[in-house]
């Protein structure tokens, strides 16, 4: 699939649950908060399974096992299952606001992406110009 491609899958998914966002907040609609959902589960199912063959046709061709290409498909899954844990907490804090869950509890998942991203961005830089 092209860059193009996408690209524009993205922002369609992402439009589709903007969508089913205003409708919710709204008030136009009293669907679950999973069902709001629904469109960002889809696309991170997506992404992981991409992420899983991409990283079985990796390990079929005879690369290295412990190469850096492998461990970044490696943090590609974990990002995506951490953003999916996120979302799930979300969502029950949302939908169950009975059961009085701290806010901290359910910023957990991205407190743990946030640096997680960050110090692989701060590597990929830094390897990045120690190659130039």
């Amino acid at each position: 699939m092209a860059v193009l491609h996408r690209a524009l899958f993205t922002w369609f998914i992402l439009l589709v649950f903007l969508i089913l966002l205003v409708l919710r907040l709204d008030s136009r609609t009293e669907w679950n908060w999973f069902i709001v959902f629904v469109p960002l589960w889809a696309y991170d199912v997506i992404l992981l399974i991409y992420v899983l063959f991409s990283m079985i046709s990796l390990c079929k061709s005879g690369h290295d096992r412990l190469s850096r290409s492998l461990h970044r498909k490696i943090l590609y899954m974990v990002v995506v299952v951490l953003k999916m844990v996120a979302q799930v907490v979300i969502c029950l804090n949302l939908e169950y606001p009975a059961w009085n869950m701290p806010f901290y509890y359910v910023m957990i998942p991205l407190w743990l992406l946030l640096p997680l991203l960050s110090i692989d961005v701060f590597i990929s830089l830094v390897t990045h110009n120690a190659q130039y």
